[in-house]
């Protein structure tokens, strides 16, 4: 199995229990995922993540083909960190740290996915002209609501 890693990083200007706050409430996520996703939770969620956590999405990724998502909320260490892992979805693995570090006059928050996708060489094409990129976009998009949220305010 090939597995492909994509990593982004983000300095906010707000602190660590701020950043914990936002990003440890799994209703927040909706609001920080583009719209072309056409991202839904399918399940009522708790204002704060566990481990042991399943949330599912249907998600509408490529060609508006509606996709059942559902992750595991696996590691939880407050405020620094926690991981999700697809238990269900589109992909064949999905790992995805989410770390928090103080930085001067701010956090730097990064964001590990180890990723691999199904079907093979058809797999592979797929992810090198079309997967890798739009995971790539949805962080982008990420960045640019964060800045609006906690930079630009």
């Amino acid at each position: 199995m090939k597995t492909y890693q994509f990593k982004a990083k983000q300095f906010l200007p707000i602190t660590i229990n701020e950043a914990w706050d936002f990003f440890s409430n799994p209703n927040n996520l909706p609001k920080i995922t583009p719209p072309w996703l056409n991202f839904e939770v399918t399940t009522q969620l708790e204002s704060r993540m566990y481990a042991g956590m399943i949330i599912t999405y249907l998600v509408r990724p490529i060609l508006n083909i509606p996709a059942t998502w559902v992750t595991e909320i696996t590691q939880v260490h407050v405020p620094n960190f926690f991981v999700d892992e697809q238990k269900f979805g589109p992909y064949k693995l999905w790992h995805h740290q989410h770390v928090f570090r103080e930085a001067k006059n701010g956090i730097e928050m990064e964001d590990i996915v180890n990723y691999a996708v199904p079907l093979g060489f058809i797999g592979r094409l797929a992810n090198n002209l079309i997967i890798s990129k739009k995971i790539k976009s949805i962080f982008e998009y990420r960045t640019e609501i964060l800045n609006k949220m906690f930079v630009e305010k």
